[in-house]
């Protein structure tokens, strides 16, 4: 049957009845389609037509167009808007990209040096890069949103750059205080307690002291042998010298590393007041358990260490790590709302993000609290010495000469 002879409504009903009209189709390109659609419906006067004559033509174009239903509504709502069916021609660009592969390699970098910290903190090392040092790299990662760093740190160019991520471990720890200390602003009261770096055929590994301050987040590691009397004394000693405010509060859990008459001793000779933990309130320390997984996990690892290299850890943290980490590392602060009903909720906000350092200046007459012979003029000149990511690298660099010369061989704490 030639498609052409199909004059009237009856040689379509009778066309549509037939067996060969389901095989039957019109050829060409679009465009072509197009205008046979419109031949069409200006030959049989499509818009005089009653509803079921509408309905004949329009099932007879269906079958001839192979066009679905929804796409010929489209043509016969334009060709009675227009009078004539036009194929509308569009390109669309796209999105315009904003963080070119050098900016998302240069994020996978800065997540090497700083161990996959939240997006929050990397922001905060983005920005303080661009603000602070002036580093113009970072001009478009200092306005990037945390939420669209994770968006790129899921991307192609990223995980070419980064392709192994290590969540850290959560460390479980029955813990509570019998007496919870109350620093009411003032900086100077710890949150201690211990990690142990493994054990290994039976043998110990070495143990790290972990100490926080409260209000400013300021922190020290240091390690040792053994938690012994014979090494936390000097242990102690070297920790509480290594902060730059005076000490007025030790808190630590039951453990009788701490909890005996030799530390009591020490203390009470500095003038420093022990309180230990209470049942039922696990939440009163969680800033030094939340501290021994971002920062004493992330810098060790969970391997075995022998003993034997405790001095030489020690050196590191002193030299290395503890810097860095109060320098150069930005931590959240919470901004305490309270609503209508007196319920408050802390809120971590990133404009409230600062280094421990920066914390301290922050506080009203921060020079009081300073130990005698530290000066804030002395601070300033370790905090500017570098720039956050140059005290990042040389933290990595430090660290894997350190593993080398421990294990023989440059590995990763992960």
């Amino acid at each position: 049957m030639n498609e052409a002879e199909i004059r009237t409504l009856e040689d379509i009903e009778q066309f549509l009845a037939g067996t060969t009209c389901q095989s039957l189709k019109i050829q060409g390109s679009r465009d072509n389609l197009y205008a046979w659609v419109e031949r069409t419906l200006v030959r049989f006067r499509y818009l005089w037509l009653d509803k079921k004559q509408k309905g004949l033509v329009r099932t007879y174009i269906q079958h001839l167009s192979g066009y679905s239903r929804a796409q010929l509504n489209r043509l016969i709502a334009q060709y009675r808007k227009t009078g004539h069916i036009r194929r509308r021609q569009r390109t669309v660009n796209g999105f315009q990209t904003k963080y070119t592969h050098m900016d998302i390699r240069l994020l996978a970098e800065v997540d090497r040096l700083v161990d996959d910290l939240s997006g929050t903190a990397i922001k905060a090392f983005c920005q303080r890069a661009y603000e602070v040092y002036g580093d113009q790299r970072f001009v478009r990662l200092a306005c990037i949103s945390v939420s669209h760093i994770y968006n790129l740190r899921k991307g192609k160019v990223y995980q070419r750059c980064r392709r192994k991520f290590t969540k850290t471990k959560g460390v479980q720890v029955n813990i509570g205080e019998r007496c919870k200390p109350c620093p009411n602003g003032a900086p100077g009261h710890l949150r201690v307690d211990s990690v142990h770096q493994g054990d290994m055929d039976g043998i110990k590994g070495v143990y790290h002291i972990n100490a926080v301050d409260e209000v400013t987040q300021w922190e020290v590691v240091v390690t040792v042998e053994r938690i012994s009397e014979q090494f936390m004394l000097p242990a102690l000693r070297s920790l509480l010298d290594q902060f730059p405010f005076i000490i007025k509060g030790f808190h630590a859990d039951n453990g009788s590393e701490y909890i005996n008459r030799h530390v009591v001793g020490l203390l009470n000779s500095l003038m420093i007041r022990l309180t230990k933990s209470r049942p039922r309130h696990s939440n009163d320390n969680a800033l030094a358990e939340s501290k021994n997984n971002s920062v004493v996990r992330k810098t060790f690892g969970y391997i075995h260490i022998p003993q034997q290299h405790a001095k030489l850890m020690d050196a590191f943290n002193r030299k290395i790590l503890n810097p860095c980490i109060n320098f150069h590392r930005p931590c959240h602060f919470p901004t305490v709302e309270t609503d209508t009903r007196g319920k408050q909720r802390k809120r971590y906000k990133q404009r409230d993000m600062m280094t421990p350092y920066e914390k301290l200046k922050s506080l009203p007459d921060a020079e009081q609290y300073l130990r005698p012979e530290i000066t804030f003029k002395a601070l300033d000149a370790i905090a500017t010495k570098q720039s956050d990511l140059d005290a990042w690298a040389q933290l990595q660099k430090a660290r894997a000469k350190l593993f080398n010369t421990i294990f023989g061989q440059a590995t990763q704490a992960a």
